[in-house]
């Protein structure tokens, strides 16, 4: 499973812009990787995982602005098309899996 985050914050005002970068910086110390400047992503184990992320990015949520939280499956992820410029890139893949021993 995987979350992604969407998010359109204001930042006409220090205090907006500090709210902003700290909830950006709050998605990278919760593992997200940033897929572009307001688009972040990161893969969940499983559905208690992907809600406990959840819980996490509403405690860390400015007080203004709007954020949306996406749950897909590895194989709508594995669909995702991405182009840079007019040139499509390959597609993302899912991380694999760990073996203990």
């Amino acid at each position: 499973m995987w979350l992604i985050v969407l998010f359109d914050l204001p930042v006409l005002t220090k205090p907006e812009r500090k709210a902003a970068t700290s909830f950006r910086h709050a998605l990278l110390d919760l593992g997200f990787e940033m897929s572009q400047y307001s688009v972040y992503l990161r893969f969940a184990a499983g559905k208690e995982q992907a809600d406990a992320l959840c819980r996490q990015i509403e405690a860390a949520m400015p007080r203004s602005g709007k954020v949306h939280v996406v749950q897909i499956t590895d194989r709508q992820y594995e669909m995702i098309r991405t182009y840079r410029g007019r040139k499509r890139e390959p597609g993302p893949k899912n991380p694999g899996q760990l073996t203990l021993f």
